[in-house]
């Protein structure tokens, strides 16, 4: 398996796992928030998008597919278009409501294959380019991708357990 199967693979994981955290569920189940003041899986679902489509429009040099593809418009949310979940209160929170679950899982997989596109057009030896200086020590292209992808996993799982949480 070279670099990049185990990164696609990695991705197709979340891919699906966000799929099944949304699956079937109504307006009010994605907008539970556990003990009230919790990440709702609406939320969750959103920002972990966000974050990866963000995240590869800046290293990829594009617009965003939020904007690019019209998804801010769809969903229609009172933020900003550049906003994808750092530092929200938690009333802005709640303020991710999605009525159809499809909206979640179909605004990830065009970031998903956003993402999976650029990566075809990679090679071993961009994974080292420097992409951010801010940091000691600076940030990899590798390093980039591998932190989208563990943020994703984490709140893909955050959201699954949120689903094991919805009362009957």
């Amino acid at each position: 398996m070279n670099t990049f199967d185990l990164l696609n693979d990695s991705l197709e994981r979340i891919k699906e796992n966000v799929a099944a955290a949304a699956a079937g569920l109504n307006a009010d189940q994605l907008s539970y928030r556990p003990g009230g003041t919790g990440n709702s899986i609406a939320w969750l679902l959103w920002h972990l998008a966000r974050v990866q489509d963000a995240q590869i429009a800046d290293v990829a040099g594009t617009e965003q597919v939020w904007t690019s593809q019209g998804w801010f418009g769809r969903f229609a949310l009172t933020f900003d278009a550049k906003a994808h979940g750092y530092g929200m209160s938690g009333d802005d929170v709640a303020k991710v409501r999605v009525d159809d679950p499809q909206l979640l899982v179909d605004y990830y997989n065009a970031a998903h294959a956003r993402t999976v596109e650029y990566l075809s057009g990679l090679s071993e030896t961009d994974l080292d380019k420097i992409v951010d200086e801010a940091w000691d020590p600076p940030v990899t292209l590798g390093v980039r991708i591998v932190s989208v992808i563990d943020d994703d996993a984490q709140h893909v799982g955050q959201a699954a357990y949120v689903r094991g949480l919805l009362p009957s």
